[in-house]
């Protein structure tokens, strides 16, 4: 068999492995954020009607294509999310494959995927599960010690080292960014042209707060137990389980558990619904979610310190350039959120494919 003829057997094989496992990485995109477990049911299933859908129809790719992105029982649209999950890591497995020598091909493999699943999630909701982040921390250090080249190295023991001192590395700058950015920008005030109606209701384990057209859950606003939201008021009405309070021009101050509300503390335990007209809300804010801090770790336990501070770098830049598209096109909301994950994610795989070529480059710089 000739070279050629062999290199496109394999690059064919790695990009529909990609396609295929792309499909599994969707099933954990999709059901790890909501606590549902990937083995129960183990068939996929649509989100709208649940029916379980055959292997014919579940076909990487193509079944997607074939269905025009809908589901073949009850018609639903299917999202496009998971034609681009599959098609994603394929097209990575492949230029992965062409890449790098096998072993590291493998490590890599696995690395994007963790990449992918914590990319896709964070878009949606927000946030990384410790599945991902510190899955990733432990499959890249033990992919370390399997394959040192990872690493520079031909010492397993040495790989493992680095890899471990990379984590702490991703972890410990964010940790410092997370808090300077608490100290300088940790408030946000948000005064209202006109008075604005609000809602605080409880919702299961959680409540729902809109002020306005703006809806978010009252977790969303709450990271650390000493973050304070502060209300001022024209009229408030709470609703609590024993008797109805009624006020007028006050600052209802609010921790997650409890409202303070002229020298009175009401535990939200005991609410049932608070509503009124507010002028004025500060709202507590962080800098980015901690699962970020694990999520660059993970990328330093798979690429190593320099791709640590390349991801921050590159990340940072493409993130703040989205940001400011946002605010210029977009309607600009006051609660809104951006993730941080999907663009570390993004400078990780800059550096895996391009990072010597950034060395030589930036080498040039200084010596040129």
């Amino acid at each position: 068999m000739h070279h050629p003829t062999q290199e496109f057997l394999f690059g064919v094989f790695a990009f529909v492995l990609g396609a295929a496992l792309g499909s599994f990485l969707n099933v954990c995109i999709y059901r790890w954020p909501v606590d549902l477990s990937i083995n129960k049911p183990r068939r996929s299933f649509c989100p709208n009607c649940k029916q379980p859908i055959p292997w014919h129809q579940n076909l990487p790719l193509i079944s997607w294509l074939f269905l025009r992105g809908r589901c073949a029982n009850c018609g639903a649209k299917i999202a496009f999310r998971y034609f681009a999950v599959e098609l994603v890591t394929a097209l990575l497995f492949l230029g992965i494959w062409q890449r790098f020598p096998w072993q590291v091909a493998i490590a890599y493999w696995i690395f994007v995927s963790f990449l992918i699943v914590g990319t896709f999630i964070d878009f949606e909701h927000f946030i990384i599960p410790d599945r991902v982040t510190i899955g990733g921390v432990i499959a890249g250090v033990v992919c370390s010690v399997l394959v040192p080249g990872l690493m520079g190295t031909d010492s397993r023991f040495a790989a493992g080292l680095r890899a471990v001192l990379a984590a702490a590395l991703g972890y410990v700058i964010l940790l410092i960014v997370l808090e300077a950015g608490k100290i300088a920008f940790g408030r946000k005030r948000v005064r209202f042209d006109v008075p604005t109606p609000f809602t605080w209701k409880k919702h299961g384990d959680d409540a729902d707060f809109a002020v306005g057209t703006e809806e978010s859950l009252w977790s969303d606003y709450f990271a650390r137990e000493r973050d304070r939201l502060l209300l001022q008021c024209d009229e408030v009405r709470i609703d609590h389980q024993i008797d109805q309070h009624t006020y007028g021009n006050v600052t209802l101050d609010f921790r997650y558990d409890r409202v303070t509300v002229e020298g009175h503390v009401l535990m939200l335990d005991d609410v049932t619904h608070i509503s009124g007209v507010a002028r004025e809300v500060v709202i507590p804010r962080e800098a980015m979610g901690r699962g970020d801090l694990k999520f660059l770790a993970a990328i330093g336990a798979f690429l190593g310190w320099r791709a640590v501070l390349f991801s921050l770098f590159a990340g940072s830049l493409l993130g703040s350039a989205i940001g400011l598209i946002t605010l210029v096109v977009g309607k600009r909301v006051w609660s809104a959120k951006l993730p941080f994950g999907p663009y570390l994610a993004f400078g990780a795989v800059t550096w895996m494919f391009f990072g010597e070529t950034f060395l030589r480059w930036y080498g040039t710089l200084l010596s040129p």
